[in-house]
């Protein structure tokens, strides 16, 4: 079966066109969270594997649970991927949703993991410092991983700065088996 990156992209683009032609990126953004959330249950997700229920009563169900969360048109959006047997890629296709709108917005959205909470001053000169480097807005959001022993590593997209000391000691390892 095809990679669920490579099924979700052209649904993830034919809607932020559509969201962005409407003017409704934001509403799209919350709609499409509220799916792949509702995608992702346990629940939800038994009953998109049940090869017995009819994919319209499946759409029916997940729609009347988003309730006022979806219009018209994320209704349609559920039948179709419904009749298509692709319900199981709405987290997928909202993730490249939230990638294509912040590329619009000239924004990214970074994670930064590192091995002890860093403070408000930290957080912000780390924001100064990967907007000077990216050249766009900055999102940060910021865990916690004891495993890293010191340093951080940061997610901004396909970019990834491992600068933790758990990684440095790999890499020394290895350097050293060799």
């Amino acid at each position: 079966m095809a990679e669920l990156r490579t099924i979700a992209r052209p649904y993830a683009e034919a809607l932020f066109e559509l969201a962005q032609g409407d003017n409704r990126l934001a509403p799209w953004s919350e709609a499409l969270a509220n799916l792949a959330a509702i995608a992702h249950n346990e629940d939800v997700a038994a009953l998109i594997g049940n090869p017995n229920l009819p994919a319209e009563d499946l759409a029916k169900a997940i729609i009347d649970i988003a309730g006022d969360s979806v219009d018209d048109k994320g209704a349609n959006l559920v039948r179709l991927l419904s009749e298509n047997g692709r319900l199981t890629v709405l987290p997928e296709i909202a993730a490249q949703f939230e990638d294509l709108k912040a590329k619009a917005e000239d924004r990214v959205d970074v994670e930064v993991t590192s091995a002890v909470e860093l403070s408000d001053e930290q957080q912000q000169q780390l924001t100064k410092s990967l907007k000077n480097r990216l050249k766009r807005e900055i999102t940060l959001s910021c865990v916690t991983d004891p495993e890293l022993i010191g340093g951080l590593v940061v997610r901004a997209g396909d970019l990834v700065i491992d600068g933790s000391l758990r990684a440095s000691l790999a890499r020394m390892q290895q350097t050293l088996a060799h």
